[in-house]
């Protein structure tokens, strides 16, 4: 089109990248098997089913920041998960949560127009620098620290003084780290920055409890979680973020203004999910199996070492050239992966493996690459 101007172009979508390798893959009997994005592949609890077909919801507007119903679920399960207290009136719904990690710097800068960063980990899903981005601001990686998490102590003052917000995400996607969100609240609240913790994998926690950072008060904090992995229900989109009283506030109210609106029958559904901890239990021991499964397949093919996560169901491990790894698991395997670059600079020579695939399909990649039995 003549006589337009410069303005922002969207970058490729990451995942799209890989796409050549797939026609590789489609050649096997059987087809692609796709380890590369974290679509969960097993069904939903059969009580979330029944809910999201007789919630008698569909013809009205849904409210925006969540039915009383689902905000007490949500109050419910945080109170058995951590043993933590927060009033349904500090928690709110959200369209699952990239939509939530994407907007958020576009709302934190109406509130606070003197500040324009975003700070986040440097190795992370991508969604934490594209929102900054999206909104105009700074988006400022915090390197990771030795031994897991990000290093507080590594981000600059003026960057501190400028910022919007600090993203942690703990389990970490794609790391599989656990974090010190003890300390990370304590340097938010000390440097007068909220801090927005993503604690969407933490039912999935293998070294230790699940934590989240509301432990550590409610000032200054907000959690935020999705019922896509626990539950399966990627394709619900379905999430809530709970913390301070004034910032889930503002955030609900100019949502609502926004027409943010999670659909009446997703939201019933998401009430029988949270009160239901038996299928996420079942859900824990899949992806366990599958994890220990895959490291070992993956070692044995590639001769390296391929390490089990502290949480999340992604396997994170050095590959060297990890594109053309990508690339022989392609054609050797049927199988497609994620190059660690997808995750930020830091990531580039490493690769990450969704255990998203059900057992025989894992089964039908080892048999490919003649490891079977």
């Amino acid at each position: 089109m003549s006589g337009s101007t410069a303005g922002f172009v969207p970058p490729q979508y990451p995942y799209e990248r890989i796409d050549r390798f797939k026609p590789l893959a489609d050649g096997f009997d059987g087809g692609l098997v796709d380890f590369s994005i974290g679509t969960p592949c097993d069904p939903p609890p059969a009580a979330v089913i029944e809910a999201l077909a007789t919630s008698n919801s569909e013809r009205g507007y849904p409210q925006s920041p969540g039915s009383p119903a689902l905000r007490a679920a949500a109050c419910r399960w945080i109170g058995r998960r951590f043993d933590v207290d927060v009033d349904p009136t500090r928690i709110a719904a959200c369209i699952g949560t990239k939509e939530f990690v994407g907007t958020l710097p576009q709302w934190l800068r109406l509130r606070r127009p003197d500040r324009d960063t975003i700070l986040y980990p440097a190795i992370s899903y991508p969604t934490y620098e594209m929102g900054a981005t999206l909104a105009g601001c700074r988006a400022v990686p915090v390197a990771p620290r030795p031994g897991g998490g990000i290093d507080l102590a590594s981000i600059d003052t003026t960057d501190a003084g400028r910022a919007l917000a600090l993203w942690v995400n703990s389990p970490a996607n794609p790391t599989g780290e656990i974090d010190d969100l003890e300390a990370a609240a304590a340097w938010g609240r000390e440097h007068d920055v909220p801090v927005f913790s993503d604690e969407c994998y933490v039912e999935f926690t293998w070294s230790g409890r699940g934590r989240t950072i509301l432990e550590h008060g409610l000032d200054g904090v907000v959690a935020v979680h999705s019922l896509s992995k626990r539950s399966n229900l990627a394709g619900m989109r379905v999430g809530f973020y709970a913390g301070d009283a004034e910032l889930v506030g503002y955030l609900s109210e100019v949502r609502k203004h926004a027409g943010f609106m999670v659909p009446g029958p997703a939201q019933a559904a998401g009430v029988a999910a949270l009160d239901d901890d038996r299928h996420v239990d079942d859900q824990r021991d899949r992806y366990r199996r599958r994890l220990e499964r895959m490291a070992a397949l993956l070692g044995r093919w590639a001769g390296i070492d391929v390490p089990l996560p502290d949480g999340g169901f992604y396997l994170w491990f050095r590959a060297g050239d990890a594109w053309g790894l990508t690339e022989r698991l392609a054609r050797e395997g049927g199988a497609i992966i994620s190059p660690g670059e997808f995750y930020g600079e830091a990531g580039t020579e490493f690769a990450r493996v969704a255990v998203v695939q059900p057992d025989d399909r894992i089964d039908l990649v080892a048999s490919r690459l003649g490891l079977g039995g």
